[in-house]
């Protein structure tokens, strides 16, 4: 559950204050005030079990065809451990910018606490930057107003540069 900026599980409701448990192992009191000042977010309540929604975005300019980059978060949705095939993640295009469009990747991860979401959220997001990054694609900034010269990219010879080590089974 998402109450303003504070992010977690419900650990106990108050009468006049709710506790969220972060993916950190914080707890945070919030008081009945801020609730109601806040948008509140179930990530839970999408579909029954102990899982719950996920999602995350990019921006990346017009110059890139959108059903690649649909294919590529997809991709990095299908390579990403403790996201649910079913149901199947899902691209939606969130907005049409001056110099870029918005994509959001929604899907659906089985967790038993916050830090378990937490952690697919982050592989989630290295998946999304090794797939870009292999199909030369830049992820852009929402700031970036110019398309630059040449995308700025990792090849993969460079995505274990000191004090990275690769893991055991790479292969450059």
């Amino acid at each position: 559950m998402r109450i303003g900026h504070p992010e977690g599980t419900v650990a106990q409701g108050g009468m006049f204050a709710t506790r969220l448990r972060t993916r950190f192992g914080e707890e945070i009191a919030l008081p009945d005030a801020f609730i109601l000042g806040n948008t509140v977010r179930n990530f839970s309540r999408a579909r029954p079990g102990t899982g719950c929604m996920l999602d995350t975005g990019v921006t990346i300019g017009y110059d890139t065809p959108w059903r690649q980059v649909h294919a590529m978060l997809a991709a990095a949705a299908a390579a990403t451990p403790g996201l649910a095939a079913d149901p199947a993640p899902i691209v939606a295009q969130t907005g049409l910018s001056d110099f870029y469009i918005g994509y959001k990747l929604i899907a659906y991860v089985e967790y038993a606490s916050p830090r378990d979401r937490a952690e697919v959220l982050t592989h989630l997001h290295q998946n999304i930057v090794d797939e870009f990054n292999l199909r030369g694609v830049q992820i852009m900034s929402p700031h970036s107003t110019e398309q630059p010269a040449a995308a700025h990219v990792l090849a993969p010879a460079d995505w274990h540069r000191a004090p990275a080590a690769p893991p055991p089974d790479h292969v450059p």
